[in-house]
Parts: structure tokens; sequence; C-alpha cells
């Protein structure tokens, strides 16, 4: 059960993130290596991008 819980969460937090970087104002080269960040390294890479990579 919390298994479920945290992967749903996750999964959350992964779809903001790439709604985040596709909609953003960055150049297209930033928005892949995000993407591709966001994606190779699931946990790492999403909060790296929460702490380092939004539009303030």
């Amino acid at each position: 059960m919390l298994y479920t819980i945290i992967g749903v969460l996750h999964f959350v937090l992964f779809l903001i993130a790439a709604f985040e970087v596709l909609t953003g104002s960055k150049p297209l080269g930033h928005k892949v290596l995000w993407l591709l960040l966001i994606l190779l390294l699931p946990i790492v890479g999403l909060v790296l991008y929460y702490l380092l990579g939004r539009d303030k």
C-alpha cells in the first residue's frame, strides 16, 4: 500500500514537472535536457528540477 502511494505521488510530481518544462520559456535544448534528466534519474532528477530548474 505504501509503495502504491509513493508511486502515485512520484507519477504526479513527474507529470507536473514535465508540464512545467514543456510550457516554460527556456530554449528547446534546456527542455530536452531536463526531460532526459527527469526520465533517466527519476528521484534525483525531480529533486534537482524542483530545486534548480524552475523559473522563479
